[in-house]
């Protein structure tokens, strides 16, 4: 390192009369990982955009090793080495590998036809020499998400990338999968490509970087060198503040068992589940991605079906048969995924809101406008939700934005039980904290919650107990003071220990 290789002075860019960027300055070493931090809406993707060619830039300038460069399109920043990341897979499902890394460039023969031997053989050279062991001729949607991951990266590789950003990259991938992704970002790392790491999560930061740049409402606040900072240092530049209490939890005696689960099971997915949660409690689902933690949830919602066991909520024997019977009944679920199962995106905030909980604002057949309003206001105000208007479309919001009218649309359904799967995932820290907030009010109400989390120090500090599972069993059941992270991952990993 010590050579640089894209300088980004004083970037602004306006939408309207306001400001998304002002005066943001940004530099990338040769063979550097640099983390840039904020929180959603401070800026980073826009700033990413602009690096892309996507958005203009109205004031600053970008240097490529020295040399200023104008990114008027997608075209010219690939053609200066740029590639990008994105959160979200944009490759095509129903071609394949090879064909996803070729599109729009396929090879030819001497007839103009397209040559396929030839591709194969490229795009096997190319996963090969980045470690991968992926079949080229697979299609595309038949690979894991992680896998889907590692073929972008390969083919924004093959454009002789020299800059690669990544865009929340472990969002979706286990503890394994993670670390095979680092052990690509070395290889790349030793290739002499610079990586621009955006993340969350704190301890990929500190493994992975070297250096941080912390952006805080379009602006630029400063740049950290990774081992000569903390997460308390970082924290207080991206919100302005110091986090006192991250994880807010008041811990109560809990009262009567609300929901009991007796040897539920599922072939092949999970088998002799046996739990209890409380009122006012929070009780944990710990686990390997692929454990099935969510699908036991479901199996309770009544997404899916299971094949024997017993469901009890408040001592009375249920069976939900769909979502809509649980929910009658007084339980709800938070999904995984906000945007393909919590949301309608290109729907407004009060829409999404009251979405499950219809029967509450109508007048006969049709919906009353002053009870939506009344809802909204009520959940709105809840769960700290910062929407210009309740019309606003959901999906302009930031992540944490969209995670609480999440929780507000199933709050609104007066549930007894509240399954949460993954409840901060793609959130910043601030709004991890309000969420947590959020909670552990609800538990103090008497709310029986059930959460689902793979960040171990999220189920450690805000669970009163801890059910681990592992290939559809749960391992233990752990009460808070032995939860240690290493505790959990030995059960979660297949160590011996006493079921619940």
């Amino acid at each position: 390192m010590g050579d640089v290789i894209l300088r980004m002075e004083n970037i602004d860019k306006v939408f309207g009369s306001a400001y998304a960027l002002r005066n943001i300055n940004f530099e990338l070493e040769l063979g550097e990982v640099h983390a840039l931090l904020g929180e959603n809406g401070a800026g980073k993707s826009t700033l990413i955009k602009i690096l892309g060619g996507i958005y203009q830039p109205n004031g600053g300038r970008i240097l490529i090793n020295g040399t200023e460069v104008k990114m008027t399109d997608i075209g010219e920043a690939r053609a200066h080495g740029i590639g990008i990341i994105h959160q979200e897979i944009v490759l095509v499902p129903y071609l394949t590998v090879a064909e996803n890394i070729f599109l729009g460039r396929e090879p030819k023969t001497k007839l103009g036809l397209v040559d396929k031997k030839k591709m194969n053989a490229e795009a096997s050279r190319m996963v090969s020499g980045l470690g991968l062991d992926i079949d080229v001729t697979t299609v595309l949607e038949n690979l894991t998400i992680a896998q889907q991951q590692m073929v972008e990266i390969v083919k924004a590789s093959s454009f002789n990338v020299k800059i690669l950003v990544m865009d929340e990259p472990t969002s979706s991938l286990s503890d394994e999968e993670v670390e095979k992704l680092f052990d690509t970002i070395e290889r790349l790392k030793n290739d002499g490509v610079s990586i621009i790491y955006i993340s969350h999560r704190m301890e990929e930061l500190f493994r992975i970087s070297d250096r941080v740049t912390v952006i805080r409402d379009g602006t630029y606040v400063g740049t950290k060198i990774t081992k000569e900072t903390n997460a308390g240092e970082l924290v207080a530049m991206m919100v302005g503040r110091t986090l006192e209490s991250f994880y807010t939890r008041t811990y109560n005696e809990p009262g009567e068992a609300v929901l009991e689960v007796k040897n539920l099971c599922r072939e092949g997915v999970f088998k002799d589940v046996s739990f209890a949660v409380h009122a006012g409690e929070i009780l944990g689902f710990s686990g390997l991605v692929g454990s099935g933690r969510s699908e036991i949830m479901t199996a309770i919602f009544g997404a899916d079906e299971y094949d024997s066991g017993e469901i009890y909520l408040n001592g009375k024997k249920i069976k939900n048969k769909n979502p809509m019977q649980a929910i009658d009944r007084g339980i709800s679920l938070v999904p995984e995924d906000r945007k393909k199962q919590g949301l309608v995106l290109v729907n407004s905030c009060s829409f999404n809101m009251v979405l499950s909980s219809l029967k509450y604002v109508m007048n006969g057949i049709l919906k009353s406008k002053k009870k939506i309003s009344k809802l909204y206001g009520e959940y709105g105000e809840k769960m700290r939700i910062k929407a210009a208007s309740p019309e606003i479309e959901v999906g302009s919001l930031s992540g944490g934005n969209q995670q609480k009218v999440v929780l507000g649309k199933w709050l609104a359904t007066r549930p007894r039980v509240l399954i949460l799967d993954e409840p901060t995932r793609g959130v910043d820290v601030g709004a991890k904290q309000e969420i947590y907030t959020i909670i552990n009010d609800l538990a103090k109400e008497g709310l029986a919650i059930i959460m689902v989390s793979s960040e171990l120090p999220e189920i450690i500090n805000m669970c009163d107990r801890v059910c681990v599972v592992h290939n559809g069993n749960i391992a233990a059941c752990l009460e808070h003071g032995e939860l240690t992270q290493e505790i959990i991952m030995h059960y979660a990993t297949g160590g011996e220990g006493n079921e619940g």
